[in-house]
């Protein structure tokens, strides 16, 4: 079955590169209007021209609330209204013991990773999202379902993302629909570090043998944004290749 998205207007943080992109992607090939936005403009400049149909961009800081603000605005202006928000942008500024992080670099990753899903997600409901309906999309991870070295503070915030996921979904029903994707390992230039060394390794002890891919993610997106998940909310889907089911699940 084709999914559908001819009429919708899509938003979506951090949509330059990685996951983001292809969620992107996934909407605007579905018949979606997307507006990108990301912090470098002529990143989103060569996304869009890459990825092709209805698709705008504007720079915007996802922890900058103001710059949040006047992105909802441009995407009213712009499209008419919003009928889907991506919250996907992310950052990880430190990796090490949780005990040695400096307090800038643990605000700075809440200040994106979990007030920017809250902010955007206030400035979409007031101007657009109340009145229309629709859905709205937080991209989280699995580090935030179990415990992992050197990236818990990174961690602690997708487990909050979670949990403020069906914080929102009970709130905003039932003309919004909230959700959550848990993305495992994905070939990103964000998690490079995590499994380029290691790649191969990694991929042989997952039970479906391989590491994701950003489209494994944005076919997810895509459901859940779909009327095929009418009836879902304050769901978090796990996308992870089946890492979570643990080592008696590896071959």
């Amino acid at each position: 079955m084709e999914i559908s998205l001819e009429g919708r207007v899509a938003l979506i943080t951090g949509a330059s590169r990685g996951i983001g992109k292809a969620i992107a992607r996934a909407y605007a090939d579905a018949g979606a209007s997307v507006l990108l936005t990301s912090r470098k403009l002529p990143d989103l400049v060569a996304a869009a021209a890459d990825i092709g149909g209805d698709v705008e961009v504007m720079a915007a800081n996802a922890g900058d609330p103001d710059q949040a603000e006047a992105a909802v605005e441009h995407c009213v202006r712009r499209f008419g209204g919003i009928d889907i928000l991506v919250n996907n942008a992310a950052t990880n500024p430190y990796s090490g013991p949780t005990m040695d992080i400096d307090l800038p670099r643990y605000d700075k990753t809440f200040e994106v990773n979990l007030r920017g899903p809250l902010v955007w997600t206030q400035f979409a409901y007031r101007r657009s999202l109340a009145q229309r309906g629709g859905s709205v999309l937080n991209i989280a991870s699995v580090g935030g379902l179990s415990v992992e070295p050197t990236i818990g503070i990174y961690n602690a915030t997708k487990a909050a993302l979670v949990h403020l996921t069906r914080t929102m979904a009970a709130e905003l029903a039932p003309k919004v629909r909230v959700n959550a994707i848990a993305p495992g390992l994905v070939k990103t230039d964000m998690a490079r570090a995590l499994w380029e060394p290691n790649e191969a390794r990694i991929a042989a002890s997952m039970p479906l043998g391989r590491l994701g891919e950003p489209v494994d993610i944005a076919n997810a997106a895509l459901f859940l944004a779909s009327d095929l998940a009418s009836w879902i909310t304050g769901h978090v889907m796990v996308v992870d290749g089946g890492a979570l089911l643990g080592p008696a699940a590896r071959r």
